[in-house]
């Protein structure tokens, strides 16, 4: 039997690498300008033409390369980015792989024309299919210039499952807008044929996000937080939009060591920390970028050099969180109610401890209460009520025949005394009468702000004080537990029993009250207060589920849940009619906590309708 095995051609090998690192005429742009940058250029120029795929154009005023250069990073790992394999760990080039030209030459028509600043002539290269079809030297400018036609010409089944030009070309500017985000320094320009979309001059970062996603009407700056963070595992730099900027598709970007990346673990931690402060269905803008030992990272996961992996991943998600809660914090983020202070009494705000005294007390030594001499000191409270009645009955209205009065004989002094004044009198005596604050259709609370009229929804707002008062009774070390008449058993799957096993404290601190039982089975003899006995198993196994997705364990995390669980269990539901009293309260109550704006699960909890709003509609 003869032998089966055999290399394969370069070409077909070139095509087969190509299938990974060339996807779409949105790759090969990304892999040309990464060469650009790694080659020192200051200003690069992109040219399409069909969203890509009749021509690509990547012009730069780089180092350039030599004629033999030229030719060699056409070949299967040729590069001049490593050495060796130790060089993988300090890399600090946007390349490394020598994979890119070689897949763009076995798909695409290519032609290159390169200089060296100290040369006096260029190199042109024309290369189809990876076959070479010329090599001349000729007259060009200092840099490089890459020209790729028909992408895709020999693979035809991949051309064909290209999208449509709109959708190609929204990959492309998403490839370019990740580019010029972390390369502020570099000038670019952007040519869709003859319509020049971008020109981005050289700039701070602020500016370049600024220079390509703000407008005339929308001003990026504005909207954005600065955050910065240093310590001995990563440097954090970048900025995050204010939550009432936040919206449906919002402008997300993670960039580490000068390197675009995707990473679903860092983006929760920026997520945690608008919770409670956006809506459920929106999202902030962030532009983060760290800094960290290239030792401390792999990005030889995939083709596209868009995974990332960290030595040291749940330390920076933790720095993370706590640089983007600062930055919201410390330029108070929140808006806060303008409440009407028009009557109030004024607070003195210059109080000398030498001009307040203590209350004083004094007593009777000689006081025996045994002692039938002692007689108690006259208090003359009569005093009070010296000329009451005189002054009564000179306020009575004076009973005439010809005043409406009805008498009913059945009750002796009863009777209905029926004001004849006009109406508007009438309300103008009562007002001072009326509460401050009205119950609409036993769901919604209105009351008067200075800029208004402030409607509440009851519902929400209780939900908001309860979560907040449960969080602090947690932070307190409260904890309230109430046993079970009959212990709650939770059957876990062995890798949720060490998921729960990370999670005992923190529930435990709470006022749960669960033994590990055989064969992987929680008894749970106690919960905390308020939390019905049938909601127990669902809480576990939602605090499992949150453990294996995100592999964080806090003691924070989990009270947070529970307290958002109590909550929502023990508010007032909607219909529930509250005396003046109660909604005063609650209002005191709800503009007491930390965020007053929206409920745990990020619904708005009030709205303000305006003076100028009010007299539009009259």
């Amino acid at each position: 039997m003869s032998d089966i095995i055999h290399l394969l051609p370069d070409a077909v090998a070139n095509q087969i690498a190509a299938g990974e690192v060339i996807q779409r005429p949105a790759s090969v742009i990304k892999e040309l300008v990464e060469n650009a940058i790694d080659a020192g250029a200051t200003a690069i120029q992109i040219v399409i033409k069909d969203a890509g795929r009749t021509l690509i154009q990547v012009t730069d005023n780089g180092f350039g390369m030599s004629e033999t250069d030229a030719r060699m990073a056409f070949e299967r790992h040729a590069t001049s980015k490593i050495q060796n394999a130790d060089d993988l760990f300090v890399l600090r080039t946007m390349g490394f792989r020598g994979e890119a030209l070689a897949s763009i030459a076995a798909v695409a028509q290519v032609e290159l024309r390169t200089r060296k600043h100290d040369d006096e002539l260029g190199v042109l290269i024309e290369i189809a299919g990876t076959r070479i079809f010329k090599q001349e030297t000729i007259q060009c400018v200092a840099g490089t210039t890459f020209f790729i036609k028909n992408l895709f010409f020999n693979v035809p089944a991949r051309r064909r499952f290209l999208k449509s030009d709109n959708v190609e070309k929204s990959h492309i500017l998403n490839e370019f807008y990740r580019m010029v985000l972390v390369n502020p320094a570099v000038e670019f320009s952007f040519f869709d044929g003859d319509d020049e979309l971008y020109r981005l001059p050289a700039a701070n970062l602020k500016m370049r996000i600024d220079n390509v996603f703000g407008s005339s009407k929308k001003r990026i700056p504005q909207q954005l937080l600065n955050i910065e963070s240093s310590s001995g595992l990563v440097d954090i730099i970048g900025f995050i939009g204010k939550p009432e900027f936040a919206q449906k598709s919002a402008q997300q970007y993670f960039f580490v060591n000068g390197r675009y990346m995707r990473h679903p673990y860092f983006h929760k931690a920026v997520m945690l920390a608008y919770n409670q402060m956006i809506q459920a269905n929106e999202n902030p803008s962030y532009f983060i970028y760290f800094e960290v030992d290239p030792q401390s990272i792999d990005i030889n996961i995939h083709p596209t050099k868009t995974e990332i992996k960290f030595e040291n991943e749940q330390a920076i998600w933790s720095i993370l969180s706590a640089t983007v809660k600062e930055a919201l914090g410390k330029f108070n983020v929140i808006p806060s109610i303008d409440f009407d202070s028009e009557g109030a009494l004024e607070i003195p705000l210059n109080v000398h401890p030498e001009n307040v005294k203590p209350p004083q007390t004094s007593f009777n030594p000689a006081y025996n209460p045994f002692s039938t001499s002692y007689k108690r000191p006259a208090l003359e409270w009569e005093k009070l009520y010296d000329g009451f009645e005189k002054t009564a009955n000179h306020s009575a209205p004076e009973i005439k025949p010809t005043d409406s009065l009805h008498f009913e004989s059945d009750f002796g002094s009863g009777f209905e005394f029926f004001d004849s004044r006009p109406e508007q009198q009438k309300i103008a005596g009562n007002e001072e009468s009326y509460t401050a604050n009205f119950q609409f259709k036993n769901r919604y609370i209105i009351t008067s702000i200075k800029s208004g009229m402030l409607i509440i929804d009851q519902q929400r707002a209780h939900f908001r004080v309860l979560y907040e008062h449960y969080l602090l009774a947690n932070k307190l070390h409260i904890a309230h537990s109430q046993q079970l008449i009959f212990p709650e058993s939770i059957a876990l799957r062995h890798e949720e029993m060490l998921c729960y096993q990370q999670l005992e404290d923190a529930l435990k601190a709470y006022g749960f009250r669960i033994e590990v039982a055989e064969n992987s089975l929680l008894l749970v003899h106690g919960t905390p207060a308020l939390l019905a006995a049938s909601g127990v198993e669902a809480l576990i196994h939602e605090m499992l589920d949150n453990v294996q997705n995100t592999g964080l364990v806090t003691a924070e995390s989990v009270g947070e849940k529970i307290a958002l669980l109590l909550a929502k269990a023990s508010c007032i539901q909607v219909g529930q009619k509250l005396s003046a009293e109660e909604m005063s309260n609650l209002i005191d109550r709800l503009f007491a906590c930390e965020n007053n704006n929206y409920t745990p699960d990020g619904k708005k909890i009030h709205t303000t309708l305006t003076q100028e709003e009010m007299l539009a509609r009259f």
